[in-house]
């Protein structure tokens, strides 16, 4: 669906407003989507478990986000049919990649319910803490959508890019100019995500009703930990360790000492978001691994490079979480690996935040040794000695790089990191694939962002492609 298309929608549902129309009372449901109207305390219920259905989406964070960073990275690679996941890995692609398309209707079907929300909630009757809670979880997930959408189609502040996404604010009411808007520049993308996140802070509680919704919907130490990762993008390094901080003295999280049940159980103290997916919502990251034997398509696969570096100590409890397909000799993946696709996705968790404020003490020559214990308490966790290596903002730095690698993988969050730390064309340059007998490069500083999909351009006379991709 084209973003014209979202809006036309959207416009469709400002008549119902205007004139009263209460679907909800027709189609009562468990979740709405942002195509229905919801006009009282059980329809905003049901919108906010719509919002949050939408990060679920298979074009989202159901597995082509993550896939479209880890194969654009040296940790996947396309070793099936699927074009558009090799068009990725090769960096050959335009804008008429499907899952580059898919990734950005997805994201923008999660702003627009949580636009919605964020309009229609502050008329309803209910109670003012209830109605802060369910506005300020729509702030947290349409900065969270806007962040993804801008680390793929904007780049980052003062490494690469200058032009942000498109960035809707309210519902559209009517067929006007306002289903085409133009582009602002990528500090004003960046800022709106701020904006957002600081809005979500001062409104969500401090906990939901419960252990499972406090992991599942967004509360305070959410957005403070989904900060602490957006300052690491704009090098606000104080701010990182502030709210990082915050987050792991937060006694609601803890790394859990078994690294294995972070993805064998289910919103664990190592949890602070995460989606929950069951038989008849499910993930499909461990499909596109799992081999055909084993009621995969095996259509992506871990490169050998990776495989080395991971397992290169064997007391490492990461390493030990790949399986071999000897039909088509190829890893894959074993983080999910549950039968029927019900694995839980984990957005952020509590290890994120410690390598966060490490890199944040890296950065400073004063505070070295605290990246030290900070980096530390993540190997040690992993099973893996303590470092040893020279006590050097230059040393330290790379060897965080190498645990968000290890720790992080298949969590969406390489090929970004590489970016926004200006180290995507060195590590890039030649990375050996199975399908190749020549290595492939990230060779072209615009190719650090992806193209603007076609469908889009074509949709809004407004919109500006990306550089070098054409239309």
């Amino acid at each position: 669906m084209k973003i014209k298309n979202i809006f036309n929608g959207i416009a469709t549902i400002g008549i119902c407003f205007t004139v009263g129309c209460n679907v909800l009372d027709q189609e009562p449901e468990i979740q709405i989507s942002d195509e229905v109207a919801f006009t009282n305390e059980k329809s905003a219920d049901a919108a906010l478990a719509g919002l949050y259905h939408q990060l679920q989406s298979g074009f989202y964070y159901g597995r082509n986000f993550q896939n479209i960073c880890e194969v654009s990275s040296d940790i996947s690679q396309s070793v099936g049919t699927w074009d558009f996941y090799r068009e990725l890995d090769t960096y050959q692609l335009d804008a008429s990649n499907l899952e580059v398309t898919n990734f950005y209707t997805a994201a923008y079907r999660a702003v627009n319910q949580a636009n919605n929300i964020i309009a229609e909630v502050p008329a309803i009757e209910m109670d003012q803490a209830k109605k802060d809670n369910i506005i300020g979880q729509a702030h947290f997930v349409r900065a969270l959508a806007f962040f993804d959408l801008n680390r793929v189609f904007g780049g980052v502040p003062g490494v690469h890019g200058d032009q942000s996404v498109v960035l809707p604010l309210s519902p559209s009411r009517a067929v006007n100019e306002s289903l085409y808007p133009s582009r602002p520049s990528l500090a004003e993308g960046y800022n709106q995500v701020e904006a957002d996140l600081l809005s979500a802070l001062n409104l969500l509680p401090e906990a939901q009703a419960n252990n499972t919704t406090t992991r599942a919907r967004a509360v305070k130490s959410t957005a403070r930990a989904l900060l602490s990762r957006f300052y690491l993008y704009t090098r606000n390094y104080n701010e990182v360790i502030r709210l990082s901080t915050e987050v792991i003295d937060d006694n609601k999280y803890s790394l859990l000492e078994d690294y294995l049940g972070i993805y064998a159980g289910e919103f664990t103290s190592e949890s602070i978001f995460e989606l929950e997916f069951i038989a008849a919502d499910q993930s499909a990251m461990r499909f596109w691994y799992f081999p055909g034997a084993q009621g995969g398509r095996g259509e992506l696969a871990v490169h050998e490079s990776f495989i080395s570096e991971i397992q290169a100590d064997e007391n490492d409890i990461r390493g030990t979480m790949f399986g071999f397909d000897p039909i088509q000799g190829v890893y894959f993946p074993t983080k999910y690996q549950k039968p029927g696709n019900i694995d839980n996705f984990h957005v952020i968790r509590i290890a994120e935040i410690y390598l966060n404020r490490a890199e944040a003490y890296a950065q400073s020559q004063g505070t070295l040794a605290l990246a030290v214990e900070d980096l530390n308490t993540i190997k040690e966790r992993a099973g893996v000695a303590p470092y040893s290596g020279p006590v050097t903002q230059e040393a330290l730095l790379l060897e965080i790089e190498k645990e968000r690698k290890f720790e992080l993988a298949f969590e969406g969050h390489s090929f970004f990191d590489l970016v926004r730390t200006d180290r995507a064309l060195t590590v890039l340059g030649s990375v050996e694939r199975k399908n190749s007998s020549a290595p492939v490069s990230l060779d072209q500083p615009w190719k650090q962002i992806l193209p603007i999909p076609r469908d889009e351009l074509l949709s809004n006379p407004n919109m500006v492609q990306n550089p070098n991709y054409g239309n």
